[in-house]
């Protein structure tokens, strides 16, 4: 459901001429942080040592506040150490000072403090042109969205403005996850030039303090069922010193998205390594021909790994689902079962009757075995079946309990 049926329109394109504003009556259109107006709209930059592109941000930002002829404010989000809270004062900014560290900090810190009813959110150092925002914000008011993206993948990316490693591989990449894992629909998710709804920024939620807070944005929208549009737009060369690492921040997107999303981390994976292990050791243990040929005992090991292995990974998914809250919760209907009815009583007395089906054919070796005076006993199917059903049942029995204990 959006959440922009509850927020007011705002007339876009035409207040600026009807007032015959320019962009020398910017300053009139902002609203100080002490200022009894509540600005219409908020424009949020985070800046860290960005004195080479901050003006020309905010000199953008405020053509766009006069073309849409409304009360704003632009906030300076500020970690730096050189003249860059300087200059945003002395054009206008509100310039705050975040008492954490990370980009998703700054941003939250800013946001936490903006009055507007929309925010604006992006990056000081020229690769974004806020003169668009009225693009966007016209945008979102005709899709009756909660939040617009900037898509630079749609676009036009300028030469030198982005490397070709995100270009081609990151980006298109990290994209594909957060559509696969949490429906995003988006083409471009790292764009970190956004417009959004007061009541929306509310609703996710978010959390982080790092790069990956432009994933948790959308990962959170996605679960709460907001509505996210993007439109293409044109990504320019930066001004001033590249603070990205990419593989690090890369990695921490993609770490974020698997530990939210344990479906796709423990279920599905651990399912499909259970059902193939069980597959080859029915194969093995019926003698079925594949292809020609007959798989042995080595074949039948495998299998019983595969399966312990993929049973464990699968559990994990429980656990995770039910000791942690993450923004996708598992959906495959064995983890729902057990997570939402299975109790304790239910869990052990499955795990005791898979051990016990398993322990009465290791009883019986051990008795054979005895019985030969301990001499050395041919190891079979069989016996590989029985240990694998041993071990499975143990791992139920004493994940019901450990479950049962973290789920008081």
């Amino acid at each position: 459901m959006s959440t922009q049926d509850q927020s007011t329109p705002l007339d876009v394109g035409d207040a600026a001429t009807d007032r015959g504003l320019t962009i020398h009556d910017a300053d009139e259109l902002l609203v100080g942080a002490d200022s009894d107006v509540t600005p219409a709209i908020s424009v949020v930059m985070p800046t860290l040592n960005e004195e080479d592109g901050v003006g020309e941000c905010i000199e953008r930002a405020k053509t766009a506040i006069v073309e849409l002829g409304i009360t704003a404010e632009i906030i300076l989000s500020d970690s730096s150490t050189d003249r860059t809270p300087e200059i945003g004062r002395e054009m206008g900014a509100i310039v705050v000072e975040p008492d954490g560290k990370g980009y998703g900090y700054a941003y939250r810190y800013a946001f936490d403090r903006a009055r507007g009813d929309y925010i604006v959110m992006g990056d000081a150092d020229t690769t974004y042109d806020f003169e668009q925002i009225p693009r966007l914000l016209a945008h979102l008011q005709e899709e009756d969205a909660d939040m617009v993206m900037g898509s630079r993948l749609e676009g036009e990316i300028r030469p030198g403005s982005m490397p070709p490693l995100h270009q081609h591989i990151g980006n298109p990449l990290l994209t594909s996850f957060l559509n696969a894992f949490y429906g995003a629909g988006v083409s471009d998710s790292h764009s970190g030039f956004r417009i959004f709804t007061q009541e929306a920024y509310e609703t996710m939620d978010l959390e982080t303090t790092g790069m990956e807070f432009a994933s948790e944005m959308i990962m959170k929208a996605g679960a709460t069922d907001l509505e996210i549009v993007e439109t293409p737009i044109v990504y320019h060369e930066r001004e001033g010193e590249e603070t990205l690492e990419s593989f690090r921040d890369g990695w921490r997107h993609v770490h974020f998205m698997l530990v939210n999303a344990p479906g796709y981390l423990f279920s599905a994976p651990g399912l499909l390594m259970c059902l193939l292990g069980i597959g080859v050791m029915g194969v093995t243990f019926t003698s079925t021909a594949v292809n020609g040929v007959t798989l042995g005992l080595h074949s039948m090991i495998a299998g019983s790994l595969l399966t312990i292995v993929g049973y464990q990974i699968s559990t994990l998914g429980v656990f995770a689902a039910v000791t942690t809250d993450p923004i996708r919760k598992p959906e495959d209907p064995i983890t729902q079962r057990v997570t939402e009815s299975l109790s304790l009583e239910h869990g052990a007395t499955a795990g005791l009757l898979v051990f016990a089906v398993g322990g009465l054919y290791a009883a019986g070796l051990l008795l054979q075995w005895a019985t030969n005076g301990f001499a050395s006993l041919e190891f079979t199917m069989g016996a590989m079946v029985a240990f694998t059903a041993v071990v499975i049942g143990l791992q139920t029995v004493f994940s019901s309990f450990f479950l049962s204990a973290v789920n008081q």
